[in-house]
């Protein structure tokens, strides 16, 4: 007998989505160790004045440090310079985001393009 997709599957609420993926980051990270790199990429890339979307991609940088409960005086602050426990908030609130980015309408439209 061949199961669907749909019939193992299991609805969660975005709260037990982030919990999950931050379960999920605590195990990779007893495995792999930290995503330090990576993470360090990131801020690096979402703090490019060549982007295009520079002012878009700060703002959504800063939002993110602001669901971490990280004070606006450290939003600038290079990777290095941050607390393990301000990584962990900043992982936290990646993995919140990344829990609710999964519930948006699939077919999102643009007016007057």
């Amino acid at each position: 007998m061949a199961f669907k997709a749909e019939d193992i599957t299991v609805n969660m609420s975005a709260g037990q989505r982030a919990s999950a993926l931050n379960h999920i980051s605590a195990l990779r990270s007893a495995l792999y160790g930290d995503c330090n790199k990576e993470l360090n990429r990131f801020i690096n890339e979402m703090r490019d004045k060549r982007d295009e979307k520079y002012e878009l991609n700060n703002r959504a940088l800063g939002a993110l440090f602001f669901l971490a409960n990280i004070s606006k005086e450290r939003h600038g602050v290079e990777f290095s310079e941050l607390t393990s426990d301000e990584i962990d908030a900043l992982i936290g609130a990646m993995n919140h985001l990344r829990a609710v980015v999964s519930l948006f309408p699939k077919k999102l439209t643009l007016s007057g393009l």
